[in-house]
């Protein structure tokens, strides 16, 4: 038997390969808790915290009752780890911001233990990033924007 080599031995600097997934998560129970922006936005803003983690997020798409998006997994994490870490993290980021979530999810769950997930390639990567961007449309659903509005400085 004859070993290959070619010749180099330099690693790589950063995570190369594609490991682009798009991936849905369901509230628990199905309750709707996406209606309003300021919900959507923490939400949003708990996943782009992971960051830092080295995950890469593309689009978000809410319905009243789940949210469709893209993420790039790290090479370092499994995607059932990937999906732990997502939901235990928003869920925790969504009772400390709304602790009047815990009347309705006493036990701590915030996301269904269903899953969704399936490998988003280059090739149809902007198919799957128009389709997460529709769920609103999709689902025929109007959120309330009640973000705190700023008054003018005078």
């Amino acid at each position: 038997m004859e070993i290959v080599s070619s010749g180099s031995s330099k690693k790589i600097a950063g995570d190369t390969r594609n490991n682009w997934m798009t991936m849905m998560f369901v509230t628990h129970n199905r309750y709707n808790c996406f209606r309003k922006q300021i919900y959507i936005d923490t939400c949003t803003q708990a996943f782009r915290e992971l960051e830092r983690f080295g995950f890469e997020f593309g689009d978000f798409g809410f319905a009243m009752n789940h949210v469709h998006f893209l993420v790039n997994i790290p090479k370092r994490y499994s995607i059932q780890n990937a999906e732990i870490l997502l939901k235990s993290y928003t869920a925790k980021r969504m009772f400390e911001t709304f602790p009047g979530f815990r009347k309705r999810y006493p036990r701590g769950g915030f996301w269904s233990g269903y899953e969704h997930y399936e490998s988003t390639g280059l090739i149809n990567f902007e198919q799957s990033t128009a389709y997460v961007r529709d769920q609103p449309r999709h689902h025929n659903i109007v959120v309330v924007d009640d973000r705190q509005q700023r008054l003018p400085a005078e």
